[in-house]
């Protein structure tokens, strides 16, 4: 793959000193910089990356540790610095294809996309090796984070195999990102705001014998507080600080209406309960009728936040052409720099 771009990967590494020598390798010779971000790891696996003798590979020492997000936010500020126009992250424990980085990319080559992201469910077969725990859950995280965010497009918003252009990169205000799990989530919240175009790719994963740093019970409440709280942050921002339109007035209209019907049918419902009466039917339709017509106006809202995703002029770069590159690449061996 030829490009006159520079580019550079970004690996965070925390406990994958199995995997870190073999995905370092792996990367294909026309990126430019590989930068390894040792996030305090126990296990040293900075140390391992520096004594490859790899002479793209520039290793950042954190001394705390700052979390996955906090460990990527390194790697793209050195990024930055060095001038790169593409950049990738990739995690360090073996699960994301290295050959198939020049598909990631050629959205943000083409000038079609801002910022790329793998998708792992377009292909059925490849689904067979994911976990059917692993599946489901992720299925259920992408709907939570399509609304949080705005991309209402992405089918895999989670996925961490992901890629960004320079000029988005300098738009962000890096600073403000989530250090921890919560980053691919917030990076997204943040890309919408600036009316960044995020596109999907489809990358297969790898399931191997790696162990995830992540415990889900440890965080699943957690993380729904700041996925409502970017909700809440997006909507405020994009309806009504920066832009002003009829989901704004939707919003406005809907959130009063579902509080009323929900606390004064709730408050009724109890008090029939404790004075052993029943509600007539005026009193069931005050309560019903707010909360009817909330929906209906939150469904509005909702409608035109989905036509809202931010696109290029020139909305012509569909899936299928990504498909044909990715499927005449996959049946190359190598790439050559």
């Amino acid at each position: 793959m030829r490009s006159n771009k520079k580019i550079a990967v970004v690996i965070p590494c925390y406990r994958v000193s199995r995997h870190i020598k073999e995905v370092i390798l792996s990367i294909p010779a026309f990126v430019d910089h590989i930068l390894v971000v040792d996030d305090a790891c126990p296990e040293y696996s900075g140390a391992i990356a520096d004594e490859i003798g790899e002479q793209r590979v520039r290793v950042i020492f954190h001394e705390k540790n700052k979390g996955v997000g906090g460990a990527v936010i390194s790697g793209f500020l050195k990024a930055v610095e060095l001038g790169c126009d593409i950049v990738i992250k990739m995690d360090g424990d073996g699960q994301m294809d290295a050959n198939q980085i020049p598909i990631l990319i050629l959205p943000l080559l083409a000038e079609q996309a801002d910022y790329t992201k793998g998708n792992r469910f377009h292909d059925f077969t490849a689904l067979k090796s994911m976990p059917k725990i692993r599946l489901l859950g992720n299925s259920v995280l992408s709907f939570v984070v399509k609304a949080t965010s705005g991309y209402w497009n992405l089918m895999d918003p989670t996925n961490g195999f992901c890629a960004i252009s320079y000029p988005a990169l300098c738009e962000l205000k890096l600073d403000k990102i989530d250090k921890g799990y919560f980053f691919e989530t917030d990076m997204l919240i943040h890309l919408n705001l600036i009316n960044k175009v995020v596109m999907d790719v489809p990358i297969a994963a790898i399931y191997g014998n790696e162990i995830s740093n992540l415990r889900i019970r440890n965080v699943l409440f957690s993380f729904a507080i700041k996925a409502w709280k970017g909700l809440l942050k997006r909507i405020f921002y994009k309806y009504y600080i920066y832009d002003f339109n009829m989901a704004s007035i939707y919003f406005l209209i809907a959130i009063p209406l579902l509080v009323f019907g929900l606390a004064f049918g709730g408050y009724r419902w109890n008090m029939g309960i404790l004075e052993n009466s029943e509600n007539n039917a005026g009193t069931i339709m005050l309560a019903a009728l707010p909360i009817i017509l909330g929906i209906q106006f939150l469904l509005q809202a909702i409608n035109i936040d989905i036509s809202s995703i931010p696109k290029k002029s020139a909305d012509s770069y569909r899936s299928d052409h990504i498909m044909s590159f990715a499927n005449k690449k996959r049946s190359e061996k190598s790439f050559s720099s």
